[in-house]
């Protein structure tokens, strides 16, 4: 990752990240996430939108968590019962007079609930709805195209999962059979740099359909171009557009998936990772049949994902910390969309420190 030094340990603040999937977080129960390295309780008010508050009651630091949630948008602290108001003040003190110091508050976060996920906005600037990533693919799509909305906390940092996704060449190691194999190593690759974003696309010719796309194309098609097109936007959201077939790699004429890839930050070695797949051009209207593919694609995702990068990417995470000082990596040329990221990250994160008084 360019000559700098490695892992980083700074976040972009003033940025959305992915807390939850929407229908993972239930009413009526306050849930704890520790994002950015911050405690944080989430819950539903009555309109089923959701508050966000830092974890941890201004009296004497009780995770508000383990309360309750009262009438009226409120959390009750377990251990004093004090009540905090989805605004992070609080609303009620059960002592002597009740009289309500000022300082008896708590940081509330904005959350946004938006393409069936749950953002929350971790900086001091306005909440800005509109930079939400583009994740419309799972917009008024059949259910029965969308995956397993699934979730992995990995004992990794955010960047290292991150580097992964970005360099889809290890697929044809890590994952081979699966998601790549022996010709797929050689692909044409091109990096595009948009505001706030980054794409990287890599093509494959003449390739053998990996197992994870044969049974999403037709069986007249043997070998194919393969293709993936990955959209990063800062800090951490991915969307991994990929398929085999189509005429120069188009797409439209092809048959694959958009792989989400939603990585959020728990701690500097820990991390969330909610990911999920939008099937396009079915090759059957079967609808036990498309079940079928949508519980089988959802398998072998959370296989390739749990089962195979998790154990090296905490392995390689083990291996950075026991080297005590920091490192530096050796570059590759598979590695020029990694370094794009990284260095519009840089940028980002020095443009908020900048803004910080």
């Amino acid at each position: 990752m360019d000559a700098q030094a490695f892992p980083h340990r700074s976040y972009l603040r003033n940025a959305w990240y992915a807390a939850f999937w929407a229908q993972d977080l239930p009413s009526g129960k306050p849930t704890a996430r520790t994002i950015l390295n911050e405690p944080i309780v989430f819950f539903r008010k009555a309109d089923g939108t959701v508050a966000a508050l830092t974890d941890r009651c201004a009296h004497r630091f009780a995770p508000l968590s383990m309360g309750e949630v009262l009438p009226g948008d409120r959390i009750a602290c377990p251990y004093h019962g004090l009540q905090f108001g989805a605004d992070g003040a609080c609303v009620h003190n059960p002592h002597g007079t009740g009289v309500i110091p000022t300082a008896a508050r708590v940081r509330s976060y904005p959350v946004v609930q938006k393409h069936s996920v749950l953002w929350i906005w971790m900086g001091d600037k306005p909440a800005d709805p509109s930079a939400i990533p583009d994740y419309s693919c799972f917009d008024d799509v059949d259910p029965v195209q969308v995956t397993q909305r699934d979730y992995l906390q990995m004992k990794a940092s955010c960047e290292l999962v991150m580097n992964n996704l970005l360099d889809t060449s290890h697929t044809s190691y890590l994952h081979k059979g699966i998601l790549g194999g022996g010709d797929t190593v050689v692909a044409e690759t091109r990096v595009q740099e948009l505001e706030g974003a980054v794409t990287i696309s890599r093509i494959s010719q003449n390739s053998e359909i990996p197992s994870m796309y044969r049974e999403l194309t037709p069986s007249d098609i043997q070998r194919t171009t393969k293709w993936n097109v990955i959209r990063w936007n800062a800090p951490s959201s991915i969307l991994i557009q990929g398929g085999v077939g189509g005429p120069g790699a188009d797409p439209s004429k092809g048959y694959g998936y958009d792989g989400v890839h939603l990585l959020t930050p728990e701690t500097d070695r820990t991390m969330h990772y909610h990911f999920a797949a939008v099937r396009w051009n079915l090759i059957t209207d079967d609808a036990e049949e498309n079940e079928r593919l949508r519980l089988w694609i959802s398998k072998m995702r959370r296989f390739a994902f749990a089962e195979q990068d998790a154990p090296v990417i905490e392995a390689q995470q083990r291996a950075i910390d026991a080297a005590g000082p920091a490192l530096r990596p050796v570059p590759l040329s598979i590695d020029g969309g990694l370094v794009r990221c990284s260095r519009m990250l840089d940028r980002l994160l020095k443009e908020e420190a900048q803004q910080t008084p």
